[in-house]
């Protein structure tokens, strides 16, 4: 929240503060974000785009204005370059897992790459993970808007494979404080780089880090044509609330619960998969 303020504040309000909300225009607003524009800071102004047009959105809903003159201002501007992060195919999944099974690293640094894996969140997201942010009755992890890169709350259904994971990591902590603590100081969450790093270690150095984790699921969901709308929401892609006005609350959270239970399964099967092969072949 602080965080968005205080990029509003710099970039916008100086400029528009004082400006009533029925006097705000595309073209006053298009000429504010041009400088950033200058500065190749494409990806602050896509952010500043979604949240002044929450404002505006609000606006309407209250009745204080008739209609959002900044639907559009988005397009004014070129879309933010998306870097393709190095990442495995869906049929290296089981190698993924048999690795990281048979590797030497920390067990807690382990979980911590199963659950980023299993969640689809980003690394940060997924190192600073706090207790708090669990729901155990309803298996939901629901991560602040504070901690989410579009500055946005995002909610996880739980797989029963992840709930799993959580009562072997409860006795770390009890359910007290982050889930991944560090090693040092367990009143801090472990470094966001560790599952980056861990992954280096595996061998997987150009053909995988943490954040293609994301893009390993989103892959194997696709090809299997589930639901799109529904996979960009497990992403944090997009506004929940937008896909809330096409589903109602229950149905769209009961499609992401099994999408991401079909994802766990899937997770699990490839490890096992894989363990059948080698033990076959040793047999051969």
């Amino acid at each position: 929240y602080k965080k968005i303020t205080s990029r509003l504040q710099l970039h916008v309000y100086k400029k528009l503060g004082k400006t009533p909300l029925h006097k705000v225009n595309a073209a006053d607003t298009i000429e504010i974000l041009e400088p950033l524009a200058k500065e190749g800071k494409l990806e602050t102004i896509d952010n500043i785009c979604g949240w002044i047009n929450e404002i505006m959105v609000y606006a309407v809903n209250t009745g204080l204005i008739f209609s959002n003159p900044l639907s559009g201002i988005r397009k004014a501007f070129n879309a933010p370059k998306t870097v393709n992060l190095p990442t495995l195919k869906p049929e290296e999944l089981p190698e993924l897992m048999l690795t990281i099974e048979n590797s030497s690293v920390k067990p807690l640094t382990k979980y911590l790459i199963q659950w980023q894996l299993h969640t689809m969140v980003r690394p940060g997201e997924a190192a600073g993970a706090l207790w708090d942010e669990i729901n155990i009755e309803k298996a939901l992890w629901t991560i602040p808007a504070e901690r989410m890169k579009k500055s946005r709350s995002h909610v996880v259904p739980l797989s029963s494979q992840m709930m799993d994971l959580l009562e072997i990591l409860k006795p770390l902590r009890g359910y007290r404080g982050f889930i991944f603590p560090a090693d040092r100081n367990p009143d801090t969450p472990i470094n966001s780089q560790t599952a980056n790093m861990a992954l280096k270690r595996m061998g997987f150095k150009g053909r995988l880090v943490s954040h293609g984790l994301r893009a390993l699921a989103s892959t194997t969901l696709n090809e299997q044509g589930l639901n799109p709308d529904v996979i960009e929401a497990a992403l944090a892609h997009v506004d929940q609330n937008t896909i809330r006005a096409t589903y109602n609350r229950a149905e769209y959270i009961e499609q992401r619960r099994e999408m991401m239970q079909w994802w766990s399964d899937c997770i699990e099967r490839a490890s096992l998969s894989y363990r059948h092969d080698i033990s076959s072949a040793g047999h051969g």
